[in-house]
């Protein structure tokens, strides 16, 4: 289960004539640690979340009660989940050389605890994560974030 999602994204690639290069290009970042009930949703499918395993634009980051997930995205930005979150990973663009950098992250509740990577330093208003009530737009390197579910 490892490397699930990474392997399922080299097979889609190589379906629709693309190589592996275009499906690594696609990741995003990595779990890098998991407890408990904690899972990715990519286009409705859930899969178990495991350290090493690879995150795609687009991911629905979810923990259930007692659980907690660690993640590590391209840029080096650390988000840390805790029990009963909902993330949405839904925009992601890290490339400087072409100033392509885009993080947009939705999130309906539970808690994150975020550092931010290479990104939010070289252009921070690329940065926002919505809740139900509004909007963060990262201006700094760190911030903790506590959405209760209405």
């Amino acid at each position: 289960m490892k490397h699930t999602l990474c392997i399922a994204l080299c097979a889609l690639g190589c379906c629709f004539g693309a190589g592996t290069a275009a499906a690594e290009d696609a990741i995003i970042g990595f779990v890098k640690t998991a407890q408990g009930n904690a899972s990715l949703v990519v286009a409705g499918r859930s899969v178990p979340a495991a350290p090493g395993a690879a995150l795609v634009r687009s991911t629905l980051l979810k923990t259930g009660p007692d659980a907690s997930m660690g993640v590590t995205l391209k840029d080096n930005t650390l988000l840390s989940i805790g029990p009963n979150t909902e993330l949405a990973l839904e925009e992601f663009m890290f490339a400087p050389a072409q100033s392509q950098l885009r993080l947009d992250a939705r999130m309906t509740q539970g808690t994150l605890n975020y550092v931010s990577g290479v990104m939010a330093k070289l252009r921070p208003q690329a940065v926002t994560v919505r809740t139900p009530t509004g909007n963060i737009g990262v201006r700094g390197t760190h911030f903790v974030l506590s959405v209760a579910k209405e």
